[in-house]
């Protein structure tokens, strides 16, 4: 039996995360990489194949705030644990969001910082619905296939 594909949180993608997604994931799961995506982007990045069925569905997180001591308050500069948090709570999962952030630096904000965002997001039906939260949230034009993703990369979907 083979294994449904995960959605796949990749900071390049030109579709962010949204409700749409949830069915994917129910049945693949997440995908987070754990590694600086600027170092990725230097050696190659995630193939660029969108939609393929055994590869998964490419994701970007749409725009959060980071609260990891080492980004604490960035756009977009967000570690591991909070893109992949952010994804659960995006998919209807608040608590399990939270429980993956405890015992993280900065974990305890995270969810705090964000909620309004986070519920904004959670609650719209595609990903164009999501970016007219970005754009309303945060202002001018979002990340999508003429845009680079959040910053310089969306570095959301997995950055120390």
């Amino acid at each position: 039996m083979v294994h449904p594909a995960p959605v796949v949180l990749d900071p390049y993608a030109p579709d962010p995360l949204s409700s749409a997604d949830r069915g994917a994931a129910e049945r693949g799961g997440l995908l987070a990489v754990d590694c600086s995506w600027n170092r990725l982007t230097a050696q190659g990045h995630l193939p660029e194949d969108g939609q393929n069925p055994r590869t998964g569905r490419r994701r970007r997180l749409p725009i959060l705030v980071a609260a990891n001591p080492q980004h604490y308050g960035r756009v977009a500069e967000l570690n591991t644990v909070e893109a992949l948090s952010a994804a659960v709570y995006l998919l209807g999962r608040r608590g399990q969001a939270a429980g993956l952030l405890l015992g993280f630096r900065g974990g305890e904000g995270f969810l705090e910082i964000n909620r309004e965002r986070l519920d904004a997001y959670a609650n719209a039906a595609d990903p164009e619905s999501v970016r007219a939260l970005e754009r309303g949230l945060f202002g001018g034009p979002t990340p999508g296939p003429d845009l680079p993703s959040q910053g310089s990369a969306q570095r959301g979907a997995s950055r120390r």
